[in-house]
């Protein structure tokens, strides 16, 4: 068992610090989201030019701050002036880390860029066995799992996803090797988080993390479905369907 994964029910994430509440990804929102009680934040990882570590989205400054350019093209001393939401500065996942010793931080590492800084930001900071690194490519997934070794919680990519929801129909399929799967309710209108694949998984002692999900009806569904972690945006809709379940 990673300790990562050591919670009691199902695991409440504040999706990108929360972002329903504060500009995602910044310190009011994670600073939010501990208030609130959250032990599990989730976020995201870009790195510069110059090789530092962001808490940011997307691969460009342009949607959500007051600055435009792509960030592995550019160095942090031009990064760290864009405002997220005009008024935010961007988080390094360093000071992240720091800030929050005793929270578990759940990371999707969006550019084959941040690979190698993002270990060494890891290692530097004795986080690894408090971080659960997430990805979309499998290829990146298994640089990280290589460079960083079996201590660290790693989530399974899209081939791990696609091999459980071709088992839950009873495909023979290889035997997976993640700690878990994070994954959406659909991807478009094929449906991947319904009672067989859950099932599935479990039977495989994989548990599933489903995101983003704010509606309240929607997250008492996922529950009863017995999901294993729900990221949300909105923060006191999931803390408030948990608490009424005895979950918190």
């Amino acid at each position: 068992m990673f300790a990562f994964l050591d919670h009691e029910g199902p695991i409440p994430f504040a999706h990108r610090g929360g972002a329903g509440h504060w500009p995602e990804n910044t310190w009011p929102a994670f600073e939010h989201a501990r208030s609130l009680g959250f032990r599990y934040l989730e976020t995201d990882a870009h790195a510069t030019a110059d090789g530092l570590v962001l808490a940011f989205h997307d691969h460009v400054l342009d949607r959500v701050t007051d600055q435009r350019g792509v960030i592995a093209e550019l160095p942090w001393q031009q990064v760290r002036a864009a405002r997220v939401a005009g008024v935010e500065p961007i988080v390094l996942l360093e000071d992240l880390l720091g800030s929050f010793p005793d929270a578990f931080v759940n990371i999707d590492a969006k550019h084959d860029r941040v690979v190698d800084p993002l270990v060494r930001v890891l290692q530097r900071t004795g986080a690894l066995e408090r971080v659960c690194i997430a990805s979309f490519s499998d290829r990146r997934l298994t640089a990280l799992r290589s460079r960083l070794g079996p201590r660290v919680c790693m989530a399974g990519g899209p081939a791990a996803v696609l091999r459980l929801r071709a088992g839950s129909f009873g495909v023979p399929v290889p035997r997976l090797r993640v700690a878990c799967v994070q994954v959406p309710v659909r991807h478009g209108r094929v449906p991947i988080v319904d009672a067989r694949f859950v099932d599935y998984a479990h039977q495989l002692g994989t548990p599933v993390h489903v995101w983003t999900i704010d509606d309240m009806p929607e997250i008492a569904r996922l529950l009863d479905l017995g999901v294993d972690g729900i990221m949300s945006d909105d923060l006191e809709a999931l803390r408030d369907v948990l608490v009424g379940r005895g979950l918190w």
